[in-house]
């Protein structure tokens, strides 16, 4: 797998809590979205470590294509 499944095309709000870490799935075939699951196992895909400055919402990307990995940029408004 060279390109990563597009998981959904609109963003995950998800409520972050300051000082916590958070692994987004990078190939989009995570059950677990928009954290990673391992499934991407054996493939090209890492998971994208976030780390919460301050608890609040957070937009995680969902299409899987954005350019500020791990967050929303957009790009899901163009697929």
């Amino acid at each position: 797998m060279t390109e990563p499944v597009c998981a959904q095309k609109s963003p995950f709000g998800v409520t972050v809590r300051a000082g916590r870490k958070y692994f987004w799935c990078a190939c989009g075939r995570s059950a677990k979205q928009p954290f990673c699951d391992g499934s991407h196992a054996g493939g090209a895909f890492e998971p994208v470590l976030f780390e919460a400055t301050a608890s609040e919402e957070i937009w995680f990307c969902g299409c899987k294509a954005t350019s500020s990995r791990p967050l929303c940029d957009g790009t899901h408004n163009k697929l």
